[in-house]
């Protein structure tokens, strides 16, 4: 297998996302990067909203993702502060606005339409398409970027969810969120 078909397929996919980005009115006074933005930091950890992370997971340059997020900021989409232990540190939250827009936008209606038209068959796609990211991830050696919950270092201390690499309690949401510092189970041995 070349690979050639899948690449066309996800290429198309994406593309038609694009172009539903566009064409959404509520997304019209938003450049396709700053949607992109606005979407991981409605998924991330508090370890994992700030400009940094965000240049990290989107794989820009620093510039573009800081001209990006400064758009969002002047938008009134999100708000900046210094993280109370680190102040040289800045954490990247939604605002209201925002987390309504996101709310509105994932998933897309036609997204979910199309899953539920091909029934059982949706979950082994996500499946497969979580493995593929996974293998792709590990071969090339970028940062998963993964759920709290399927990270190595995630503990239940006394019942509650505990970080094992900062060795903090988290709140049981921060669990089905993006962190920065994820490694997967198979990364332990």
């Amino acid at each position: 297998m070349t690979g050639t078909a899948l690449f066309d397929l996800l290429e198309r996919l994406t593309s038609l996302m694009r172009v539903w980005n566009r064409q959404h009115p509520l997304l019209a006074d938003l450049q396709p990067i700053q949607v992109s933005a606005l979407l991981y930091l409605a998924r991330c950890n508090h370890y994992s909203n700030t400009p940094l992370a965000v240049t990290e997971y989107l794989g820009l340059t620093k510039g573009t993702v800081s001209q990006s997020l400064k758009a969002l900021e002047a938008k009134g989409l999100i708000v900046k502060t210094q993280d109370p232990r680190d102040k040289r540190s800045v954490h990247l939250q939604l605002t209201e606005a925002a987390r309504t827009l996101v709310a509105e936008l994932v998933p897309p209606q036609f997204l979910g339409t199309a899953l539920g038209r091909m029934g059982g068959q949706a979950d082994e796609l996500e499946r497969l398409f979580g493995l593929l990211l996974r293998t792709i991830q590990q071969s090339e050696e970028v940062p998963s970027f993964g759920l709290c919950h399927s990270c190595r270092f995630h503990q239940q201390h006394d019942g509650q969810p505990f970080c094992g690499l900062t060795r903090e309690p988290l709140a049981p949401a921060a669990i089905g969120l993006i962190c920065r510092e994820h490694q997967p189970p198979e990364e332990a041995a």
